[in-house]
């Protein structure tokens, strides 16, 4: 039964009683919720899309599915782009009783047919309640467009199903109009509830309404639930368009919801503001090139996996039978190679390179690989703070396992190359400083920053010069056709690199391995901007004896003296101190999970990045 099924006195009792905010949106208050509520929307592939997090999420389509063809043409554009759910009207309201109305059921076929082909949840608007057993079918997030945003009893109804929706302010409603809005859904049943902002109707007409992107940072403050941004309805223009979604995203923004059409000049609804693919293909392209600059990345679909590197040869291109893929950043011949071939052991495995620990970790999640091997600390060098980044950025992986690999350092030069040719070195930072006594004998080499120490070997070996050297493992001799100037080279034999494997949250377990009693617990939190707020953080963390081994803070962009904080915590010993665990890993999960519910109190945000 829903809260507004209850007596009015009842409710009003529940709401008081649950939240200590006064304003009269009670439960859409960040008063009522602290931390920001992720609306989690599955796919037909066995994704997740999570809108709210620190992922940024595109919805594309046409304003109004107008035929088959057409619906499988736009939603294979905007899937290649990187949209990761399909909009597009089969009922329309529109000012005009003689405009095209929506082509109804028929409509919603074509849509779910196209979304279902490329892995894309449909959405779509309701315009009356008595729809909804039409519609239920067929429909994954249900939009309430800015003309029935104060439409309450279509507001009560849509959120008894207790689905995603996505809620447009209207054209003159105030912030606390369209929260008031929100607060039907929630008290309604459903706590998925997505609010945009559209534009809204100004004395100014150069544009269709007025864009109010200083309404993000205002909900921000005021709500918990995700904000995503409809530039297209907005502006109104084609060309005026990209630009405002570039800016909703730097505003704050979790997503953005634009019209694209193949053919906009033969659309029956809305052509002047509908983007071409091409236009939309540079936007995403642009947000994703801003993402990391907001300590954010882009939300995608999970793919097939891609074919393999071109450098080896097709026999060893040639996927394992039964085999998984495990990405890592660099060549052949990387450190990283040889800690899956450590941590995989006898699993049937095949190593998928990629250039950047960046492209490493959208490889997972896009499904194009099973795993991920990444370094995260040197035990002379220190931490690899870009993968700390990239485990707050990425949300949609998680640590399942690690592995320690010794690292031995060799100086590789051109087949009858001498050490008194060198005059450049290349290799990556990391290795860099673990050689750097040896480094200090030699300051007349430059210094060449590599990707990875097996890209460095590689690049030697292309130059087909004396005068380059790199620093890799002495593996990559044989396999770059270079020889061994000096062998051991690292400051300290006591060089040691763990690496963590890392997986999409959704990926079903392919591992024997990952059915054993977990040994570390690693996670992610945010204080609150306070004194003491550190403090007691940990002191939650000592009350259910967690034996922290790392903790390590890293400054949030864009938020000046702010702080995420990482901590390792080795849970090897918890069942023997608590014996009713019982070392059971599902215990053991739990009360970890437990415990991170009870951070949850005193820190702004808190995630688990693995238990493994």
């Amino acid at each position: 039964m829903t809260l507004l099924n209850y007596p009015v006195i009842f409710k009003e009792h529940f709401i008081m009683e649950n939240t200590e905010s006064q304003k009269p949106y009670k439960l859409a208050s960040r008063e009522y919720k602290k931390e920001n509520t992720i609306v989690e929307i599955p796919n037909n592939r066995g994704q997740v899309i999570r809108v709210g997090g620190s992922r940024i999420v595109t919805i594309a389509g046409p304003c109004a599915v107008e035929s088959r063809e057409q619906m499988l043409e736009v939603a294979a554009a905007v899937a290649a782009s990187g949209a990761v759910m399909l909009r597009g009207g089969a009922y329309k309201p529109r000012t005009s009783p003689y405009s095209f109305q929506g082509l109804g059921e028929e409509g919603l076929k074509y849509l779910k047919e196209a979304g279902d082909k490329y892995g894309l949840p449909v959405v779509t608007e309701i315009v009356d309640s008595s729809l909804i057993p039409i519609m239920e079918k067929y429909v994954d997030v249900y939009q309430i467009g800015a003309r029935n945003m104060q439409n309450f009893e279509l507001l009560k109804k849509v959120g008894m199903l207790g689905k995603p929706v996505i809620l447009k302010r209207g054209l003159s409603a105030t912030i606390e109009d369209f929260l008031m809005a929100a607060e039907y859904l929630l008290a309604s049943g459903t706590e998925k509830v997505i609010l945009c902002e559209r534009g809204i109707r100004t004395f100014e007409k150069a544009t269709r309404n007025t864009l109010d992107l200083s309404a993000i940072p205002v909900l921000r403050g005021l709500t918990h639930l995700p904000i995503i941004v409809d530039p297209s309805h907005a502006v109104g223009i084609r060309d005026k368009i990209p630009p405002m979604g570039l800016a909703s995203v730097a505003g704050g923004a979790d997503g953005i919801i634009v019209e694209v059409h193949c053919h906009p000049e033969k659309a029956l609804s809305d052509g002047p503001q509908a983007l071409y693919p091409q236009q939309f293909d540079k936007l995403m392209h642009d947000i994703e090139a801003l993402a990391p600059v907001l300590g954010k990345s882009i939300a995608h679909i999970r793919l097939q996996p891609l074919a393999l590197s071109k450098e080896k040869t097709d026999k060893e291109n040639e996927k394992k039978p039964g085999s998984i893929l495990c990405a890592y950043s660099g060549n052949r011949g990387a450190y990283a190679e040889q800690a899956i071939a450590r941590y995989f052991d006898s699993e049937a495995i095949t190593e998928l390179p990629t250039s950047s620990f960046s492209e490493l970790f959208q490889s997972v999640t896009d499904g194009k690989a099973d795993f991920g091997m990444v370094p995260i600390e040197n035990s002379l060098a220190g931490s690899v703070y870009e993968n700390y980044d990239n485990l707050s950025r990425f949300e949609d992986v998680s640590i399942i396992g690690s592995v320690t690999l010794n690292i031995r350092h060799a100086l590789l030069g051109v087949k009858g190359g001498r050490l008194e040719d060198v005059k450049n070195v290349y290799s990556h930072p990391q290795a860099l400083s673990q050689c750097k006594k040896y480094l200090e004998n030699h300051p007349e080499w430059k210094h060449v920053d590599a990707v990875s120490t097996a890209t460095a070997a590689k690049t030697v070996s292309q130059l087909e010069s004396s005068e380059n050297a790199a620093i890799a493992s002495i593996v990559n001799a044989s396999l770059y056709g270079l020889d061994v100037l000096c062998e051991d080279i690292e400051d300290n034999p006591g060089n040691f690199t763990r690496f963590v494997v890392i997986s999409a949250n959704n990926a079903k377990p392919k591992l024997k391995m990952m059915n054993v009693t977990p040994k570390t617990a690693s996670i992610i939190f945010k204080t609150k901007n306070q004194p003491g707020a550190l403090y007691h953080c940990l002191g939650i963390i000592d009350k259910y004896k967690l034996n922290l081994s790392r903790l390590e803070s890293r400054p949030i962009e864009g938020e000046p003296w702010r702080y995420w904080f990482y901590a390792d915590a080795d849970i090897s010993a918890l069942g023997e101190q608590i014996p009713e665990l019982e070392n059971s890993e599902k215990g053991i999960r739990e009360y970890i999970e437990k415990a991170v519910e009870e951070l949850k109190t005193m820190a702004d945000d808190v995630r688990i990045l693995g238990i493994y």
